[in-house]
């Protein structure tokens, strides 16, 4: 019979996080596969695992993939590990499962330890709705592309960032998304751990003198609906009430439909609009 791919989740910090499935599965799996082998032999020694191990990263995610499919067609069971957290979120573990569905070969994900959820949790913003970016990208275009969509996003906004580039970062958020409430969440379950409740501007003064250490998550408030519209509302009054039909008769809409659309915009009444219209 075939073998089986585990995305088996590890500490991100506290190693009491580990879960006896994972512990059990890594101990009964023919290969682990880790992002880095030097970070992961000490988890695996820790806990006096001596399953044989080979590297998965960036740089060799598709040829090692292959092979780590070939294997488990095979028949052997592969587990999966990250550096900290669960394999597959903001890592190459994304690409291994997509190409075991694209070649038949059953996965199972053993949950457990996760920054993204944890920071969240702990931040006290609203995390009913939230959006996960992890890194933002480091070209510059795409960068700015990115930070441009986060501006009017309604949702709880989840970041990865490392603490050299955090000052840069919250730079960027100031200028784009302008006062949020933010937390600033640092060693996530280990004996420093951190959560900073303040606004972006307040959090970059603070770490322009005060040089971050340890990888950071960040939790910033989505933008209010409220807000959203006023802004929408704005701008449609900027235009004269002809030229807010025009925009949307050129889009082939018909003259009644557009004089609704044109009202609601301005959160005025229909009337209103034929009134002026006629003037």
């Amino acid at each position: 019979m075939a073998g089986k791919l585990y995305l088996c989740a590890t500490p991100i910090g506290n190693l009491e996080d580990m879960t006896l499935r994972v512990l059990r599965t890594l101990q009964e799996a023919d290969l682990i596969a880790a992002e880095d082998t030097r970070n992961s032999i000490k988890l695996l020694n820790h806990f006096e695992i001596r399953t044989p191990m080979t590297s998965y990263h960036e740089y060799n995610k598709i040829e090692k993939a292959k092979d780590l499919i070939r294997q488990m067609k095979e028949g052997k069971n592969v587990a999966l590990i990250t550096d900290a957290g669960t394999p597959g979120i903001s890592d190459p573990g994304e690409e291994l499962v997509r190409m075991c569905y694209e070649e038949g070969v059953e996965v199972t994900s053993l949950p457990g330890a996760c920054a993204c959820v944890t920071a969240l949790t702990l931040s006290g913003l609203p995390t009913r709705r939230f959006c996960f970016e992890a890194f933002l990208p480091t070209e510059k275009k795409e960068r700015q592309e990115i930070l441009k969509e986060l501006e009017r996003e309604t949702r709880t906004i989840v970041l990865y960032e490392a603490p050299h580039r955090l000052v840069r970062t919250l730079e960027e958020l100031a200028e784009f998304l302008g006062e949020r409430s933010i937390s600033v969440c640092r060693e996530l379950t280990k004996k420093h751990e951190t959560v900073f409740q303040t606004t972006v501007a307040e959090a970059l003064e603070y770490y322009r003198e005060h040089a971050p250490k340890g990888e950071c998550v960040l939790v910033i408030r989505g933008k209010s609906r409220a807000a959203i519209r006023e802004e929408e509302q704005q701008r449609w009054e900027e235009l004269s009430v002809k030229e807010h039909m025009e925009h949307y008769l050129s889009q082939g809409i018909e003259k009644k439909e557009a004089m609704k659309l044109v009202a609601k915009d301005r959160g005025v009444s229909k009337r209103d609009i034929y009134q002026e219209l006629l003037q």
